[in-house]
């Protein structure tokens, strides 16, 4: 498992400092997306997700409540959502004392929000969808998670698991992320260019 935030703590500091928030963090969005796997990736690093029917590899994202990566896991497409939690959390509690609540979708019901408030000392809100509603729904919270995996799929590198190794796809994971933040730092810290009269 990678963790973002020991490396990013003076590119976040910035863009906190203007918000005026706490550079720790104190609440996070946690999912995971499928996606397949590349002939390269070999056999014991992959599995297959029947609920999507893909036959490739799991990231599970940690995020903060602005979609920035706060921790990342790679695993095989066969592994829950709650077992791969159980992995990524204590982690992730470890560096971010501040963390304390923590959304998530259906698929980390069950036990592991027992287990989370007991061993880690985190809330685990599970932010489930309206059975009323028909077709798609914006979900509260879940929704900047989403975002977060749309941002990574803009890399092209992304769109499909090319690694061998599941940390190199972390650090590829990583990698993106690095880009769309300096990106984004360059752009807040451009001055407009003044024409001179001549």
């Amino acid at each position: 498992m990678r963790d973002w935030w020991p490396s990013c703590t003076t590119g976040c500091a910035e863009p906190s400092a203007t918000l005026k928030v706490d550079e720790e963090p104190s609440a996070a969005v946690v999912d995971s997306q499928s996606v397949k796997a590349d002939a390269t990736v070999t056999f014991a690093s992959r599995g297959y997700d029947a609920g999507k029917k893909i036959n490739g590899r799991k990231r599970h994202l940690l995020t903060d409540t602005l979609g920035l990566l706060l921790a990342v896991l790679v695993t095989p497409a066969s592994t829950t959502d709650r077992d791969a939690a159980r992995i990524l959390l204590p982690t992730a509690k470890s560096r971010l004392r501040r963390l304390s609540r923590i959304w998530a979708d259906g698929g980390y019901t069950g036990h592991l929000q027992d287990w989370t408030a007991r061993h880690l000392g985190l809330v685990l809100d599970v932010v489930r969808r309206s059975d009323d509603v028909a077709g798609f729904q914006v979900l509260p919270r879940r929704w900047v998670v989403e975002r977060s995996f749309a941002w990574f799929l803009r890399s092209r590198r992304l769109v499909r698991d090319y690694e061998r190794r599941p940390d190199t796809s972390e650090t590829v994971i990583l990698w993106s992320m690095t880009t769309l933040m300096s990106r984004r730092l360059a752009a807040q810290h451009q001055q407009p260019v003044r024409a001179q009269a001549a």
